[in-house]
């Protein structure tokens, strides 16, 4: 690493660092702070309040036992649990090297948030975003140390996914790049690195491929489950363009959709039929319904 040990503290042998923070402890954070512990660092995990951070705790320790039964670390739940913090208060970030942020994808609740972990941060520790479209230029442009922030965009399900997006700003130091893609690379998932930029690389083409599909069955063309089965067979995608959305949230693509629309023009425009199903509340998995049903919800 270009960055020494002094400058951003003990790291463990893992290659991550060894106090890693996240904010935010939904299905994303959760999966971002399981990521970490088996990777050998501290994790402190905060949420909004002490119910939602005791059912933080829960995914996470869920996870960690999943993990566990396949055989995918040697260590106990004991050992895992032992350096896993999870609480509603910030001041928990105030000794961390690396802090990421996973809140919804929202602009205004973002910048909230990064302003308030940064307060807590040595002016030597990373801040990293796990935004999926929102510019990280505009996000740094409210920070007090830009060269230290960066994105992170983990992937849904983060266990099960090998690839993190690294988005650069403008202002974010080379050697704050170097560590990430180390960072990455420890955790056992494979970094690409791409310019700022709306929707950055991964999001910008998936939700073009999404968005075509939801007006494909709005206008009939075929059945959610033989669109998702021409992408599967005829172009060897793992899954569907609508099974997809309906495992990322109809909400959240909703929202990288109007955000991508404003920002890029008319070919982002959400289909009335994705706003409606948000409308209705039918969000995919996490609700048991969205273009498709899940009993599992």
């Amino acid at each position: 690493m270009s960055v020494s040990e002094l400058e951003l503290g003990d790291r463990g042998e893992s290659g991550v660092p060894d106090r890693v923070g996240v904010l935010g402890g939904g299905r994303m954070g959760a999966g971002i702070a399981h990521a970490f512990l088996l990777a050998g660092a501290h994790v402190a995990l905060v949420e909004r309040n002490d119910v939602e951070a005791s059912a933080a705790r829960d995914r996470v320790l869920r996870a960690v036992d999943a993990s566990i039964a396949r055989g995918a670390t040697g260590e106990t739940r004991l050992e895992l649990e032992a350096r896993l913090a999870v609480g509603a208060d910030f001041g928990l970030f105030s000794d961390r090297e690396l802090v990421v942020e996973a809140v919804p994808e929202v602009r205004a609740l973002k910048i909230e948030a990064l302003h308030k972990v940064e307060a807590q941060l040595s002016a030597d520790a990373a801040l990293a975003s796990n935004t999926s479209s929102i510019s990280i230029d505009d996000l740094a442009d409210e920070l007090a140390r830009p060269a230290r922030f960066l994105g992170l965009h983990f992937f849904n399900p983060v266990p099960a996914s090998n690839l993190v997006e690294l988005v650069i700003g403008s202002a974010t130091s080379p050697e704050l790049v170097a560590d990430a893609q180390s960072w990455v690379s420890a955790l056992g998932k494979t970094p690409i690195t791409v310019s700022d930029a709306p929707g950055f690389a991964s999001s910008r083409l998936g939700v073009t491929l999404g968005l075509e599909a939801i007006r494909m069955l709005e206008e009939g063309v075929a059945s959610a489950a033989d669109i998702d089965a021409a992408m599967m067979l005829g172009y060897k995608h793992p899954v569907g363009p609508l099974k997809l959305t309906d495992l990322v949230g109809l909400d959240v693509r909703l929202g990288i959709a109007e955000y991508l629309h404003k920002q890029l023009g008319a070919r982002f425009e959400p289909p009335a039929l994705l706003r409606r199903l948000v409308a209705e509340g039918k969000l995919g998995r996490k609700s048991g319904q969205g273009f498709y049903r899940w009993d599992e919800a």
